[in-house]
């Protein structure tokens, strides 16, 4: 098997956009700036739908102080998942700086708007000229992306007998990320694919063989001790997140057991990001509003708790990540 990590002859994103005369950044940043357009449109149809009076109402009695505690809160979050980032890196033989790292990983966020947040691995072509090559870099990407699913899974099963109906989607979930990372532990199976598409000659064989080397490279994330600190970093990461949701609901007078505040969340986040919608848009708000209201909660005061998360969460990700895109874009230039 060539060397995934050095093979000369895997396809690089960035040829296609240079034969093209294409610029890798501008149509990425089209693509997101039609999702923002998209989404405020669809967040101006929910406070309509609960009456918008209301609804803005409610927002200013959550107040500014749990506001910044959510968007501190949730920058835990982004950087402890940076952290998990930068071992995967070491693991793969792909260590780069913190600063540049981290830059890049945040400028990744600019495009986590994308339907399984498959726009973060742009990042793939910014570490490309630190040394990292696409086949560690995209490796990386899949294996934060199971243990981020794997994490959620596990803050819905803790709770998920709170809300029955979610037991199917959460055990399927679950499942199919833990039948992946075990699947892969063995590599016999995977050098035994990769051995017959040597022998053939059809053009589909070697972009096979390339995809037995990045399931190698993603075995690498998946040892005992690397997915225990990885699933310890997400519990903690996405954890932060859901108290901030706690902490929101008990400022707008409601006082949910932390258990179904974490539930609520977090299945949120698990129906949003299976829908495959970008960055769940539409899916986790519509069913966090759902869940609210089923628990007693007014209509708009649940779309109010529902705006602020997403702004505190996903959407102050995508402003950061946009600042450390144009960070990186400057440093480039």
């Amino acid at each position: 098997m060539v060397d995934p990590l050095v093979d000369p002859l895997v396809v690089q994103p960035s040829d296609g956009l240079a034969e093209n005369g294409g610029d890798p950044w501008s149509g990425r940043l089209r693509s997101a700036m039609m999702v923002v357009a998209v989404a405020a449109v669809g967040y101006v149809a929910l406070m309509l739908w609960a009456g918008w009076r209301d609804v803005l109402a409610a927002s200013l009695r959550a107040g500014a102080g749990v506001i910044a505690g959510m968007l501190a809160l949730s920058l835990l979050n982004y950087v402890l998942r940076c952290v998990r980032w930068n071992h995967y890196l070491h693991r793969l033989d792909a260590p780069v700086p913190w600063a540049i790292s981290a830059r890049i990983y945040f400028a990744g966020f600019a495009l986590t708007t994308t339907p399984g947040k498959l726009g973060e691995l742009f990042r793939g072509l910014l570490l490309k000229p630190h040394g990292v090559p696409l086949m560690a870099s995209t490796a990386a990407f899949f294996a934060e992306r199971a243990i981020d699913l794997l994490t959620i899974v596990l803050m819905c099963g803790m709770v998920f007998r709170l809300y029955p109906v979610a037991t199917p989607l959460v055990l399927v979930c679950g499942g199919v990320v833990v039948a992946s990372i075990l699947a892969v532990q063995s590599p016999r199976w995977i050098h035994a694919i990769d051995r017959w598409a040597g022998r053939q000659h059809f053009r589909w064989a070697h972009t096979l063989s390339h995809l037995c080397s990045l399931v190698l490279n993603f075995r690498r994330c998946f040892d005992l001790p690397t997915i225990s600190y990885a699933l310890l970093l997400g519990i903690v990461a996405w954890g932060a997140e859901a108290l901030g949701f706690h902490w929101l609901l008990l400022a707008l007078g409601y006082s949910p057991p932390l258990a179904m505040s974490v539930f609520i969340y977090s299945f949120a986040m698990l129906a949003g990001g299976v829908s495959f919608l970008p960055g769940g848009i539409g899916g986790s708000e519509l069913v966090m509003v759902g869940l609210l209201v089923w628990q007693g909660v007014a209509e708009p005061v649940a779309v109010s708790a529902t705006l602020i998360t997403r702004l505190a969460t996903l959407w102050f990700a995508v402003a950061l990540g946009a600042l450390a895109l144009f960070g990186q874009r400057r440093a480039l230039c």
